[in-house]
């Protein structure tokens, strides 16, 4: 069964169930209301839903699809809203679809693709009847709350596996999966953005626009919603600079640790190169060559070499490349 909840609401109590093809109009008390919560309705379903409570074609069509990104809709005297909800799962980043239909006497969620189920919403806003008897407009304020405030475990979640791999680089090289890792997190916060954009809208639209069902009063509370988009979207941006960070530091380590170790293999071969060269001259079996003769030839040789061999150790140790 795809319909999880539909209930008539009065001054904030609950008052029996309803059937989705129930049309319930009370266009006199704003505290009267019907909210219905579906998962992955059936057309029939929403078909019935249409007739019932006049339903744009349009936005039944896209509260159908699943998958829009964030927007605000006006159709007559009904608002249809649309969030995205996010998740981690594993290495990737999944959403969901929460469709809102705000007439004055009725809420429609339709969710498609979100684990989670608004049962712990629908019971604390229960728990509240003086907030749930203001109307339809607080419960849309609550529900884009509770899908907003499902990206912040998400992006801390990202921030910690960020930040561990900027301490590991300092120590060491990272490895190519852990390169590759970098660019898939990139590469999901980009397509997060794309959804944080138009939610930050959605709040703005809601906070500064005369629309139908919602009340003056009930503006405020929009604009947490929005203060928190913001802050998410400050933190994925926070993030991104610093994955780019750490991959520029990696590469700058490396290049510092290759040209550390080619000076070192530079500064032994110019040692190693006065013993070849000096070796190599007496090693070409001339008959005549100066000092082939002399008694001390041998060890004047080998003290030359070890002369010179430790002076370029001692040149290159004080200049660092050893």
């Amino acid at each position: 069964m795809t319909v999880v909840a539909a209930y008539l609401y009065s001054h904030g109590k609950r008052v029996r169930p309803v059937a989705i093809d129930e049309r319930i109009h009370c266009p006199e008390d704003k505290s009267q209301f019907v909210w219905i919560g579906l998962v992955d309705p059936t057309p029939e379903e929403l078909g019935q839903l249409k007739a019932a409570y006049g339903l744009h074609p349009l936005a039944v069509e896209d509260a159908a699809k699943g998958d829009q990104l964030p927007k605000l809709d006006v159709y007559g005297d009904q608002l249809f809203v649309v969030a995205r909800t996010a998740a981690l799962e594993g290495a990737r980043i999944t959403y969901g679809e929460t469709a809102i239909f705000v007439g004055h006497s009725h809420l429609i969620s339709v969710r498609h693709g979100s684990s989670r189920g608004h049962s712990a919403l629908r019971a604390q806003l229960e728990a509240s009847p003086l907030l749930l008897a203001q109307g339809v407009d607080y419960i849309l304020h609550a529900i884009l709350d509770f899908v907003v405030d499902g990206y912040l475990p998400l992006v801390e979640t990202v921030e910690e596996e960020v930040l561990s791999m900027e301490h590991k680089t300092v120590d060491q090289f990272l490895s190519r999966a852990e390169i590759n890792r970098i660019f898939e997190i990139r590469r999901e916060l980009i397509r997060f953005q794309r959804v944080l954009g138009p939610a930050a809208e959605v709040a703005s639209k809601l906070i500064r626009l005369e629309l139908p069902c919602i009340d003056t009063e009930a503006r405020p509370y929009f604009n947490d919603v929005l203060d928190h988009v913001r802050r998410v979207q400050a933190m994925v941006d926070g993030l991104r600079e610093v994955l780019t960070s750490v991959f520029e530091f990696s590469n700058l380590l490396e290049q510092q640790r290759t040209g550390a170790i080619t000076r070192q293999l530079a500064s032994w071969a110019a040692i190693l190169a006065v013993p070849t060269a000096i070796a190599g001259i007496y090693g070409m079996n001339f008959e005549h060559m100066p000092e082939l003769a002399s008694p001390y030839g041998y060890w004047v040789v080998l003290g030359v070499i070890a002369a010179v061999c430790t002076g370029l150790y001692i040149r290159f140790k004080r200049t660092g490349w050893l």
